[in-house]
């Protein structure tokens, strides 16, 4: 009797141990809603924790919702992310604007830019972070370094594959580009 006690006992600590364990991961998953599908993404407050909480601001703020992906290069990445110029009549200034809230400073990490990698995007300023991301389709190691990561897709990068591409020619700006339709942080 006293086994089958502490056999039930462990097993409703492992339990409560992975809720607890889930609830801290949904607090740091992104979902963005595209026409295709749902894609996850495993923010890191560990690494840069101004850009994430940043991040998560704009979501829970419903400002992402109906952003294009006004810069989307394939075999690279795709860009979205401006909540000022992104979505409306406003799309030719995609991609020069940001929020309401002042520019970041610069989290730079060790981590690569490798396919699904999520960063910030920026002017040529290091400290000129505000809203918009990118994500990678391949690897960028160019990138290392010089841009702050802040996540990466843990599921749906099928769904960022098949985001409308832009011309090479025009620095990958798209035309009737597609839209992260809603953004959402957990599960």
């Amino acid at each position: 009797m006293p086994f089958r006690f502490l056999s039930l006992l462990f097993v409703a600590v492992l339990s409560l141990a992975s809720t607890e364990a889930q609830a801290v991961d949904d607090s740091n998953t992104l979902i963005i809603e595209l026409k295709t599908g749902e894609v996850k993404i495993e923010l890191l407050p560990d690494v840069a924790p101004k850009h994430v909480e940043r991040i998560k601001t704009l979501a829970k703020e419903g400002a992402y919702d109906g952003v294009a992906f006004h810069r989307v290069i394939d075999g690279f990445m795709a860009q979205t992310g401006d909540v000022q110029f992104g979505k409306g009549d406003n799309l030719s200034r995609a991609g020069t604007g940001g929020s309401s809230y002042p520019d970041l400073p610069a989290e730079f990490s060790k981590i690569p830019f490798e396919r699904g990698t999520v960063g910030m995007a920026r002017s040529q300023n290091p400290n000129s972070a505000n809203s918009q991301f990118f994500i990678m389709f391949d690897e960028g190691s160019f990138l290392n370094g010089q841009y702050t990561v802040v996540g990466r897709v843990t599921d749906g990068m099928n769904f960022v594959d098949n985001i409308k591409k832009g011309s090479r020619a025009a620095n990958g700006s798209v035309d009737d580009p597609d839209k992260m339709i809603s953004v959402r942080v957990g599960g």
